[in-house]
């Protein structure tokens, strides 16, 4: 039994070690791309700064036409309906401009865990209340799991929760937006979300993986502890005989 204890002693050391360095033991689990930071956490290594985005909206008639603006990191995306803006008479584009924020805010109560992305555009939204705009934001694995998108009109005014809905498997959170402005995803207060993980910046299911392959291994040890004193047994017999 000291051989099990050792082995599983060993296992839980690995894993420990493992979630303690980025990319990790888990490389499989964490998002297609290393996010761009404007304040890089210290684990992040080496990085790139954001980039920023545009995008020119066609207008026919009044109307604009269903489009989406990003930034060239895919880090932020946003979508309007048709007739989502209230374009000028004789306006034929809507121009969007993503930017994002050098400095990192931090409000009270509310921990971001994305960069800070100023949205502008060239007409304001028409129909706030039935065709919102939509934001989908990507974090990073090296962070607790955002629960809402916030907005504000002023980076160091008060900043509004919009709610949001979290995609793990692209590590991604998206919200709907009755305006524009300052954009982030977070957490309120001080503590993580319920479900997240904050050892490593790790995540839920990289845990429940790492729980299983312990009580695999554990679960093998006697059978593998039985065919070993058999084998050990195996020549005092032939000796005996």
């Amino acid at each position: 039994m000291r051989r099990a204890a050792l082995l599983a002693a060993a296992v839980i050391a690995y894993m420990v070690a493992a979630w303690m360095v980025a990319p990790g033991f888990y490389d499989g689990f964490g998002p297609a791309s290393p996010y761009n930071w404007s304040c890089p956490p210290p684990q992040a290594g080496a990085n790139v700064k954001p980039a920023s985005g545009h995008a020119d909206i066609q207008v026919v008639g009044g109307v604009n036409d269903a489009a989406s603006a990003y930034d060239r990191d895919g880090q932020i995306v946003l979508g309007f309906l048709p007739g989502a803006f209230k374009a000028a008479p004789g306006q034929t584009s809507i121009s969007v401009d993503i930017t994002p924020l050098p400095t990192c805010p931090r409000p009270a109560g509310m921990q971001f865990v994305t960069n800070v992305y100023q949205v502008t555009a060239s007409a304001p939204l028409a129909d706030p209340a039935n065709k919102p705009a939509s934001v989908v934001m990507r974090y990073s694995n090296l962070l607790p799991q955002p629960g809402d998108v916030y907005l504000a009109g002023d980076p160091a005014g008060s900043w509004k929760s919009l709610g949001g809905t979290v995609q793990p498997l692209t590590f991604s959170i998206d919200a709907r937006t009755p305006s524009l402005g300052y954009f982030a995803a977070g957490y309120p207060s001080a503590k993580p979300p319920p479900r997240a993980v904050t050892v490593g910046g790790g995540q839920v299911l990289p845990i429940v993986v790492a729980v299983i392959i312990v009580l695999v291994v554990l679960a093998g040890l006697p059978l593998a502890l039985r065919r070993r004193g058999r084998r050990d047994e195996a020549p005092h017999e032939e000796e005996d005989a």
